[in-house]
């Protein structure tokens, strides 16, 4: 395992795989790391294509360094910007899961020069603005703006420790209230039986994009995690055809 430090300081863990372009970049999620199901199998897939390959940790996440707890929505996507830009070379095929999805939309209008494609998995777009703070009751409001930190249940582990800078930061991130164009292929995959990404957010993403191949595929049965064999299978050829595309495209 790999770390670099970034302009701004923080040290991120990645592990990268040398290989053709355009690269793929996978983007994680919230509290997840570059050690699960779905970042493992893109890459042995990318190993046996003989692609480009990129993955890694957000700062406060699986082995980069720092806390969870001060980062935010910014934070990361300025993380996923410097891995880019330090440790790819060209136009890359940005795979964003739940979080990632966002991240990946958010780095379509900061470096567009740097994507040749997206692949969304359960993509999750605005969801502390939407999802957490929409869902918050008045206490949990009132609390978070006074002490600064609220706990919400996890179905993965630990209760999630959400601050009062991520759910204030993420409004400045937003990518839903504006124009959102994506002039590359795009492929978003969403389970049907997903219980924290409402299938819901993946019409309105699919709506919101301004672009000419943009496709939308519900797995009946699947859940968020999105990691069955024929849920990998699906990411797995997903990304081969937006690279086809891309190589096609020139």
């Amino acid at each position: 395992m790999a770390k670099v430090k970034t302009k701004s300081g923080r040290v991120l863990a990645y592990e990268r795989l040398a290989g053709r372009g355009p690269g793929v970049v996978f983007l994680g999620g919230f509290m997840s790391d570059m050690q699960g199901t779905k970042a493992l199998a893109l890459e042995a897939w990318a190993r046996e294509e003989g692609r480009a390959f990129l993955r890694f940790d957000y700062s406060g996440h699986g082995q980069s360094a720092g806390a969870f707890t001060e980062g935010c929505i910014g934070d990361w996507a300025e993380d996923a910007r410097a891995a880019i830009e330090g440790l790819t070379e060209g136009p890359q095929v940005l795979v964003g899961s739940s979080m990632g999805g966002w991240i990946a939309a958010l780095l379509s209008r900061q470096i567009p020069e740097r994507v040749a494609g997206l692949v969304g998995i359960a993509a999750a777009p605005d969801f502390t603005e939407d999802s957490m703070w929409a869902g918050f009751s008045e206490a949990q409001r009132a609390r978070l703006m006074g002490e600064g930190l609220v706990h919400l249940p996890s179905d993965y582990g630990e209760p999630y420790p959400i601050t009062r800078r991520l759910i204030e930061d993420g409004r400045r991130h937003l990518v839903l209230r504006a124009p959102l164009e994506m002039p590359f292929p795009v492929r978003l995959l969403q389970g049907e039986a997903d219980r924290d990404v409402d299938m819901s957010v993946a019409l309105r993403l699919f709506r919101h994009i301004e672009g000419g191949d943009v496709r939308l595929t519900v797995v009946k049965g699947a859940d968020h995690r999105f990691s069955s064999p024929e849920c990998l299978a699906l990411i797995a050829d997903s990304v081969a055809e937006v690279c086809r595309l891309s190589e096609a495209q020139g």
